[in-house]
């Protein structure tokens, strides 16, 4: 008898062991190219700001307010509706309604599209919109200028999102993590030789980044023109111009959600602004800002795979399977948390010198260091949980959720840490942190507490009611066809 219980329970194991084993190579599919992809893509941002310090402190400044604050800003709400993309197109893979994929993308291009162009004046005046901010003279015309630079890339996030996310819901996103990578180099490249070899300042470093930027887009234009996703693309419609509304709705509750969130730290970098020896002040923060969100660019792969895995799940209608792939994605995400937190609490005091030779600026990020861990391991665990909300489709919940963690309670804590108690920096980054803590605690309960089969039966329920809705349609054409109406 204890030896069938033994057996019984060694094939038990085993058979976790496969399943972790197949889930953890689907979660990877999507999960490592995805992180390719935004690693690379940040990381021209952060290299970007690199030789940007080695033009100048007042340079460095200016951009980091700009990429800060301007670029956070239009870049969270253009992040944020293209996941409306991810959850839409996810959930049309995982019920095999691939021609509806290509419609999703082209809805997408038409929605980000026009909100690009009305965000637009927030470059074009980023330094009268800073010196009513109340920023310093000098480094608000600098941010002005280097802002103009930034309007080519604002259009590049419109196609670079939302094709990523058409791909990756096709698990297809292996050759744009390639397109990243080869440009990220080619950035490295171009801003050494325009920056360092021809001394072309701003220029040269903002122009480094544009061509690498867009050599990306055109490789993605490349790939789904040229033929090679001949099941989800089937050329330009006008079905992308109907039915715009509900991704309209998903696409600004999806923005709100992300770009709150994005949008978080971004004014806690224009309160630094504020602070005494604010060149300093703001240089140190956006610097373990760009850290944390390097870091976070990892993380957000594993969101991007639990959005994917989730909403594919969900649309083939396994409540089980869902459940079992949340858990494979916060365990391994977690894991590699602790391995960066670690990292940080060992070379906390030296990151600095990767980004600046200024002493001061060092000292302050120095200071930040095990603050900055933490963080880093908090921010592996909160994308997991918001891309299950994504792929869900609940954007809406955690767009409250962050609203009350991050502005009810991390803002004003860290206004009042770092202005009245006047722990300065330090203070701001408490604040951060709280805000950061409160919205994972509250979002593990949410993930918690969801009832999957619930949202599996929800899901299934709008699938059998568009399939009637064509089933009527193509009815209605063959009445109007038998009686020469058409």
């Amino acid at each position: 008898m204890e030896d069938n219980l033994l057996g019984s329970e060694a094939i038990a194991k085993s058979d976790l062991k496969g399943r972790i084993w197949v889930e953890s190579k689907k979660l990877w599919t999507v999960a490592f190219p995805t992180m390719l992809c935004r690693v690379t893509a940040f990381g021209m941002l952060v290299v970007t700001q690199v030789f940007m310090g080695y033009i100048g402190e007042l340079d460095l400044a200016g951009y980091a307010l700009i990429q800060i604050i301007t670029v956070r800003f239009t870049n969270g709400i253009l992040l944020g509706m293209s996941s409306a993309t991810e959850t839409l197109c996810g959930q049309a893979f995982g019920a095999r309604q691939y021609h509806m994929l290509g419609i999703y993308l082209q809805r997408s291009w038409i929605i980000d599209l026009i909100t690009a162009t009305i965000m637009l004046p927030i470059f074009i005046f980023a330094t009268a919109i800073f010196r009513l901010l109340g920023e310093e003279e000098a480094i608000a015309k600098e941010a002005g200028t280097i802002s103009l630079w930034f309007i080519p890339i604002l259009y590049y996030f419109v196609f670079s999102l939302t094709i990523q996310n058409y791909l990756q819901a096709q698990l297809k996103n292996m050759v744009v993590g390639c397109l990243y990578a080869s440009s990220f180099v080619l950035h490295l490249l171009l801003s050494w030789i325009f920056v360092i070899k021809l001394n072309l300042g701003v220029p040269g470093a903002m122009g480094a980044m544009i061509i690498a930027s867009w050599i990306t887009v055109i490789g993605e234009f490349v790939y789904i023109f040229g033929g090679w996703c001949p099941n989800t693309w089937k050329g330009f419609t006008t079905a992308a111009f109907s039915d715009l509304l509900p991704v309209i709705k998903l696409s600004l509750s999806s923005g709100v959600m992300l770009c709150l969130e994005i949008w978080y730290n971004a004014v806690l970098v224009l309160l630094a602004g504020y602070l005494k020896n604010a060149e300093i002040a703001i240089s140190a923060f956006s610097i373990c800002v760009n850290i944390i969100a390097w870091e976070l660019m990892i993380a957000l792969g594993f969101l991007g795979g639990a959005c994917v895995r989730v909403s594919n799940e969900l649309g083939r209608g396994d409540a089980k399977a869902v459940k079992f792939s949340i858990k494979v994605a916060l365990a391994t995400s977690t894991s590699i948390g602790v391995f960066f937190w670690i990292l940080c609490l060992a070379f906390g005091n030296k990151i600095a010198y990767l980004f600046t030779s200024n002493e001061e600026i060092a000292e302050e990020v120095s200071s930040l260091s095990v603050l900055l861990a933490f963080s880093v391991l908090l921010n592996s665990v909160q994308p997991v949980l918001s891309g299950v909300a994504v792929g869900a489709g609940r954007q809406t919940v955690v767009a409250y959720v962050n609203i009350v963690s991050y502005y009810v309670i991390g803002v004003p804590i860290g206004f009042l840490l770092g202005y009245v108690a006047n722990l300065e920096v330090t203070g701001l980054w408490i604040g951060m942190t709280c805000g950061i803590v409160v919205q994972t605690l509250v979002l593990c309960y949410i993930t918690w507490r969801t009832d999957w089969d619930e949202e599996v039966h929800g899901i299934k329920l709008n699938h059998n009611d568009k399939i009637e809705i064509m089933k009527l349609v193509r009815k209605y054409f063959h009445f109007l066809k038998a009686f020469d109406f058409i």
